[in-house]
């Protein structure tokens, strides 16, 4: 079944050189709680999530999240820096850094992504790719399971013309 990505936005850059922020905002359905153990629970991450995660990410510490692409895995170390339940979750991810904040919305939750890019990278795929896996995290917590959609395999979900989108929308640094 393909997925409904919908159209790129809610995203904008921080930081003119290297290295740069992506701040990725979007309104869940959801109250911070349950979006928290979607965020930290390695068995929720590893049906939404472009990694999958050695440990729960509700503890400071230590960790591995894999990559997955396919039949392809790569290890990335992680420490897991900041934890306040259900507001702020921050670690690394190989050299890069995310910090997720929860704030409470109506009856739902603003999630606010920052995803701190130490390597030179493309700006637009990086948004697309957090684009699809928070479209798979919110069919995840409607109870409605799409199945992760990792790698290459978000090319068969519309990924080329929502990074063409994301390329347009991104082109000046905030």
């Amino acid at each position: 079944m393909t997925l409904d990505v919908g159209t790129a936005g809610g995203a904008r850059l921080e930081g003119g050189q290297d290295p740069w922020t992506l701040v990725f905002i979007r309104e869940l359905r959801q109250p911070p709680p349950v979006v928290w153990a979607a965020l930290t629970d390695p068995a929720e991450l590893d049906q939404w999530a472009p990694f999958s995660a050695a440990r729960d990410l509700g503890a400071t510490g230590a960790t591995t999240l894999t990559m997955v692409d396919g039949d392809e895995k790569l290890d990335l170390p992680a420490e897991v820096r900041v934890v306040e339940p259900p507001s702020v979750l921050e670690y690394s991810w190989g050299a890069d850094l995310l910090r997720w904040e929860l704030e409470p919305a109506g009856r739902g939750t603003r999630l606010t992504l920052r995803h701190t890019l130490v390597e030179p990278s493309d700006h637009a795929s990086v948004a697309t790719g957090w684009h699809v896996c928070v479209v798979v995290l919110q069919h995840l917590l409607d109870g409605d399971p799409h199945g992760v959609v990792r790698g290459q395999a978000a090319k068969e979900h519309g990924f080329d013309e929502l990074r063409a989108d994301y390329a347009k929308l991104l082109m000046q640094p905030s």
